[in-house]
């Protein structure tokens, strides 16, 4: 069984993004998103070098009250003492990951296709998506919609997922139904002014 502490920390998943950010500093964005529901931080910054993204990664895990995922990342996660990292289908296998990872280490993977389940089977929770076309993630495919995205929740067994790409604070209490554990968000909390409030409206 899945620890719960997992699951809870799935609820509300801030993603972040470089483009999003627009200079603002990350740490006070994240924790004004903290303040209004979100349950865990997943670090993805495409447009720094490692050095900076290792800094902020330990800034993140030190000074916020919620776990802190590294986004394709392992090593930096492992450096930063991060609750756990986030593998896309082109990054470090999940299975490889497993055989590095400290006890408790937590390791994500997107599953957004078929071809992706069997990759994800050493993960400790999927990623599912896009719901939607997403811009914030131009790689990431087709929308599923909510139905398609559902389907692969019979795949993952007892393992929590969330859904990403494109969720609006309106799909939360249909992802909950349909038995995800919660929901990863970029633009539509760090696409607003005011972070704190674009989180209490996903928190509910």
């Amino acid at each position: 069984m899945v620890e719960t502490n997992l699951v809870r920390a799935l609820g509300l998943l801030l993603v972040t993004d470089d483009r999003l950010l627009q200079g603002r500093d990350i740490l006070a964005t994240c924790h004004a998103a903290v303040q209004g529901g979100v349950t865990a931080v997943q670090l993805r910054l495409k447009q720094v070098q490692d050095p900076e993204l290792l800094r902020l990664a330990r800034l993140l895990v030190a000074e916020l009250p919620v776990p802190v995922f590294v986004n394709d990342r392992m090593d930096i996660a492992l450096a930063a003492g991060a609750a756990g990292v986030h593998l896309g289908a082109h990054d470090l296998s999940p299975a490889l990951a497993r055989g590095i990872a400290p006890p408790g280490f937590w390791i994500g993977a997107s599953v957004g296709e078929e071809a992706e389940v069997e990759r994800g089977a050493a993960a400790d929770y999927w990623g599912v998506g896009p719901l939607r076309q997403t811009a914030t993630k131009s790689d990431a495919g087709d929308g599923l919609g909510l139905e398609g995205a559902a389907a692969f929740l019979a795949c993952a067994g007892e393992r929590p997922c969330v859904l990403i790409g494109g969720v609006l604070p309106d799909d939360v209490g249909a992802a909950r139904a349909a038995g995800f554990a919660g929901v990863a968000v970029s633009g539509g909390i760090l696409g607003r002014s005011d972070i704190r409030r674009a989180a209490e409206e996903y928190a509910g």
